[in-house]
């Protein structure tokens, strides 16, 4: 059996989601419609559905947490792992398309050099490459 893999981050703005994956990962959308952007990584699927929209969806059972008048900050809900050539690249378009430094590019003990930011919406974004052994 055939398994594609879509990951849909829930996303406040959807327009303001679409412009910084579509800067952070230097792609275009293979989608943009409303209540749905997708991209096209690899064999998988990074979607941006709008938060009222998967309410509207999943109805009363979905909550999302209200954030403080005075923070921009979000709990994490997801983290997007993403194994590139370039991860430090990567990082840094993230970062300069609004993106808030976790950590900086690392030696992690399971194999991998990765660096962590945080997008807009309080969603882990993570850069990656396997170290040569």
């Amino acid at each position: 059996m055939a398994v594609k893999v879509h990951f849909i981050l829930y996303v406040r703005d959807q327009e303001a989601s679409t412009r910084f994956y579509r800067q952070a990962l230097e792609r275009e959308p293979t989608l943009v419609a409303p209540g749905m952007t997708e991209f096209t990584l690899g064999d998988a699927v990074l979607g941006l559905m709008p938060e009222s929209g998967a309410k509207r969806l999943l109805g009363a059972a979905l909550d999302f947490p209200t954030p403080d008048a005075t923070s921009t900050s979000r709990p994490a809900r997801a983290e997007l792992y993403l194994i590139v050539s370039e991860p430090a690249e990567f990082h840094r378009r993230a970062l300069a398309a609004g993106a808030r430094e976790l950590s900086e590019l690392l030696p992690r003990d399971w194999g991998h050099d990765a660096a962590y930011s945080a997008d807009p919406d309080g969603h882990v974004l993570a850069f990656a490459r396997v170290r040569p052994a």
